[in-house]
């Protein structure tokens, strides 16, 4: 047998080497086969509504099998206008300012390959959701990232300022955000869209959890400000709102220019989404206002619920404003390596976490912290309060007392 020589091997791209697989969905696998409770992954573990799903059989028995437009069945364009337009009082024309993808992860890629050219910068905001630095990498830019400052998670103007450069192309920003709960003010938007327009640099929002916001508060968005509307691109989708994160349908609002080039990166990327799950979001964006109030109020109740356990337990808690996160600090357990004790929760204590530094681009940023999704039943997070509970009674809850899995960093 011919001996095959290293030179000659096949290789694998140097930016797929800079990046790892998501340790969310890792975490999801540990919880599967551990038989943990999975408040890692954020996807509900409760039904879709009823008229949404049924939405979906029709579309499917009505042989809607085929390709739609690959920018978006004209159904679900005029869906998402409709209510960007009713709930922002922004008008988005369904013919030239909206782009649908498979889920809002391909939307955020697709619109970063659009804009972006290798050499570029793209402003990333830390802790920061996994995939904004790998899409960042995959389009050649180098990611720049600025700092949000607990308790409040709250940008310092003048390191967001400095961050800024010719270079810079992009900023990325996810409000309601995700993993701290930060909803940004118009202001701060205000403020960031000042300093794109001085640099000449797109804002690209991520508002994928827009409808899910607490105490009182209501969500911004910022094509809705008519000084940030022409270097505004909105990513949005279904997954959150309704309950559908399996179906991946999600969408871009942008300038008709920007959404043009968008258009033509994701017909390459994917051609188009699921043509029947397309008719059936088109149905659950013109449900009723008290759909979204409930929503919202369901989840205010999960979020308060589950915060007194995690501090019964022994966690520090920062309450979110928004999306379903529950950002925690893990000092007070003695652990120096966030990754062991999120395995800790996993392997003995029977509930799934994310590493906090899963989401700094330096891990030692995030290794005392634990993120924990509450986007379940009640029953579900009261029984993981009640084995969360375990830590302050087991004699081994910390590495110092000979924790199983203390010195193990793999995930």
């Amino acid at each position: 047998m011919r001996m095959e020589s290293p030179q000659n091997r096949p290789r694998v791209s140097a930016k797929s080497a800079r990046f790892t697989e998501s340790v969310i969905r890792e975490m999801t696998r540990l919880a599967m086969r551990y038989g943990a409770i999975n408040l890692a992954q954020g996807f509900p573990n409760f039904p879709a509504p009823e008229e949404v799903k049924l939405a979906a059989c029709r579309a499917i028995a009505e042989d809607c099998n085929q390709y739609s437009i690959t920018w978006g069945a004209r159904s679900l364009r005029e869906a998402i206008a409709e209510r960007y337009s009713t709930v922002y009082g922004a008008p988005v024309d369904p013919e030239t300012e909206i782009t649908v993808c498979c889920g809002a992860t391909e939307a955020m890629i697709a619109t970063l390959l659009a804009v972006v050219d290798p050499g570029d910068e793209v402003i990333i905001f830390e802790p920061f959701y996994e995939n904004y630095g790998p899409d960042a990498i995959l389009c050649g830019a180098r990611p720049r990232y600025v700092r949000l400052h607990p308790p409040d998670w709250s940008f310092d103007p003048a390191e967001l300022a400095a961050a800024f450069g010719p270079a810079v192309r992009a900023v990325v920003l996810n409000t309601p955000h995700n993993p701290t709960g930060r909803v940004f003010t118009p202001d701060e938007l205000r403020y960031i869209g000042a300093l794109c327009e001085r640099w000449g640099a797109l804002l690209i929002t991520d508002e994928i959890y827009e409808a899910i916001v607490y105490d009182g508060r209501t969500h911004c968005s910022p094509a809705a400000l008519p000084a940030l509307r022409p270097r505004t691109v909105v990513v949005n989708g279904v997954s959150k709102t309704y309950s559908v994160t399996g179906w991946r349908i999600g969408w871009c609002i942008a300038p008709a220019d920007i959404t043009a080039a968008i258009r033509k990166v994701h017909d390459f990327l994917t051609v188009g989404a699921p043509a029947p799950l397309q008719e059936a979001a088109a149905v659950a964006l013109r449900l009723a206002a008290s759909y979204y109030q409930r929503l919202a109020a369901d989840y205010q109740r999960r979020r308060d619920v589950l915060i007194p356990l995690l501090e019964h337990a022994g966690f520090r808690c920062w309450v979110p404003q928004g999306a379903y996160y529950v950002m925690t600090d893990i000092s007070g357990f003695g652990y120096t390596d966030d990754v062991a004790f999120a395995r800790y929760l996993v392997e003995h204590i029977g509930v799934a976490a994310v590493p906090g530094s899963s989401f700094y681009a330096r891990p030692a940023d995030g290794q005392q912290q634990i993120r924990f999704a509450f986007c379940k039943t009640l029953d579900l997070l009261e029984e993981a309060g009640r084995r969360l509970a375990r830590l302050r009674e087991l004699p081994d809850a910390t590495p110092a007392s000979g924790a199983p899995g203390a010195g193990d960093h793999s995930v």
